[in-house]
């Protein structure tokens, strides 16, 4: 299957690149460390159309094919050094903005999209809590009928952009004797609604400027206008949106992992060491010729899954294998790099060890890689 980018998706990767590297790098390692979410560089991705891809032109959107979708991810990637932004960007686009496009009433795409597309607004994904991690759908959050609309109760957590979120696509139990096929049904809960509180902050190891929280619903009320799909749709609709991440998310990992690669080659043959360029030695050569292996292997793993996105009955195993063997590639390659710059990928002025921390996020969130390799081997039978 040939993959080669059409003239249209080339012109599209450039003016991502070249818009990133323009206005989103200047102080990525301040705000790393600083742990600042950059709200002004966010409605620069909004304009640029960053935070609505996917989605028709007539709510906002690019109206891109998921291929190009994760073609201009991965631009994103590769462009941007703030590894936080990014992932902020594709949680609110992917977990968020795309079941809303996809599952949503007319009135609420018309209603919510508009502004989640442009970057005006910004949204959580609300369905970890405390005691559910990756067993999500063990959740204890409930969505009680109340009249003409819904009472919500419950904590979740690890709730990124949570902080500065807008509005959450909320998860919660409604039918608890149905579990997953039937017991779960999804909210738009907008932040002003009373009940809904930003709780904890925390700290990560990386994404420093994607800001987390946990996020409390004390006697939250929603109208029935509040409820995305139909009731009880809650598993369908996260099955698909993990889809979309766990294949175009990683998408900007390849972008990060190509980059990694280019700073290593950059410096293997300018570096000089017992009197050559120490790409000359096979120890440093090998280790670079690896990168570009895993390099490669990501991107054709990406760009098929992303083909098959939407014309494939079991793209969710293409899916899993995507996000298992990208995210683990990045964090392998992160460390190589660090490796192959020595003291100097250990400083934090050269951007290395941040893109390896920001790496290891990447085997938690969307799912773990075990519960990746749970559900490819499910598909497979076992």
């Amino acid at each position: 299957m040939d993959f080669s980018p059409s003239d249209d998706q080339k012109l599209l990767r450039d003016e991502i690149v070249a818009f990133c590297r323009r206005e989103l790098n200047e102080g990525a390692g301040e705000r790393d460390r600083e742990q600042t979410f950059p709200l002004e560089l966010w409605r620069k991705c909004g304009d640029m159309g960053l935070a609505g891809l996917p989605v028709p032109g007539e709510y906002g959107g690019v109206g891109l094919d998921p291929l190009s979708t994760a073609l201009a991810l991965e631009a994103f990637g590769y462009g941007c050094s703030d590894g936080g932004l990014v992932f902020s960007v594709c949680a609110h686009l992917l977990a968020c903005v795309v079941p809303i496009w996809k599952h949503g009433s007319e009135e609420q795409k018309q209603r919510w999209l508009p502004d989640l597309t442009c970057g005006k607004r910004i949204a959580v994904n609300a369905i970890t809590e405390p005691g559910s991690g990756s067993d999500a759908f063990a959740m204890t959050t409930r969505a009680v009928r109340d009249g003409d609309g819904f009472r919500i109760r419950g904590t979740k957590t690890f709730s990124s952009n949570g902080p500065v979120a807008d509005l959450a696509v909320l998860y919660a139990v409604t039918e608890p004797g149905k579990g997953y096929h039937g017991g779960i049904s999804v909210f738009v809960v907008e932040r002003d609604t009373p009940g809904f509180e930003v709780g904890q902050k925390f700290e990560k190891m990386g994404l420093r400027t994607a800001p987390i929280s946990e996020l409390v619903f004390d006697d939250c009320r929603v109208g029935q206008d509040a409820l995305v799909g139909e009731l009880g749709a809650g598993g369908a609709i996260f099955q698909q949106s993990m889809e979309w991440e766990r294949i175009c998310l990683v998408a900007a990992h390849v972008g990060t992992m190509q980059r990694l690669l280019e700073t290593a080659v950059d410096y293997a043959r300018t570096r000089r060491a017992f009197g050559k360029p120490i790409g000359k030695f096979q120890a440093v050569a090998h280790r670079i010729v690896d990168m570009k292996v895993r390099l490669e292997a990501a991107r054709l793993l990406t760009y098929k899954a992303a083909s098959r996105l939407e014309n494939a009955r079991d793209v969710g195993m293409d899916a899993s294998l995507t996000k298992l063997f990208v995210s683990e590639s990045l964090v392998e390659t992160a460390m190589d790099a660090v490796r192959v710059l020595g003291g100097y990928g250990y400083m934090q002025e050269y951007g290395i060890e941040r893109a390896l921390r920001d790496a290891v996020g990447g085997v938690l969130y969307s799912g773990t890689s075990e519960i990746q390799r749970n559900i490819v081997a499910g598909w497979l039978g076992l």
